[in-house]
């Protein structure tokens, strides 16, 4: 049985993978200030993309994105909030969710929500 972790690990990896294809350019991955963390920051145009990543070998205990609660997303703004001040380049930015789910011996399926509003 694998951890929580390794899971969360390997759908990081997968999403990497993923928005490259899409066209993003990765700027950092499990990116920290003090106690926020944003999975992925990515840019494409003009815009700043904040990116959770959630991912899931079944849906047993519903879709990867519903488990995304209120403290999360307060934590991504936070988080957005201080890497744009770090960065004032970036005036454009955009929240996005990325679902991953691996189903045993299925394909990967990957669900994109942009423009996520808090």
């Amino acid at each position: 049985m694998t951890s929580n972790k390794s899971t969360g690990d390997e759908g990081e990896e997968l999403a990497a993978v993923y928005l490259v294809q899409k066209g993003y350019t990765l700027l950092e991955r499990n990116w920290r200030f003090k106690r926020w963390e944003i999975d992925i920051i990515a840019s494409k145009g003009k815009f700043l993309h904040i990116f959770e990543v959630k991912t899931r070998k079944s849906n047993r205990f519903g879709n990867p994105e519903e488990s995304i609660g209120r403290e999360k997303m307060d934590c991504m703004k936070n988080g957005a909030e201080e890497y744009q001040y770090q960065h004032p380049e970036w005036k454009y930015l955009q929240f996005n969710v990325l679902a991953i789910t691996m189903h045993y011996g299925e394909s990967i399926e990957y669900f994109l929500i942009e423009d996520v509003y808090f």
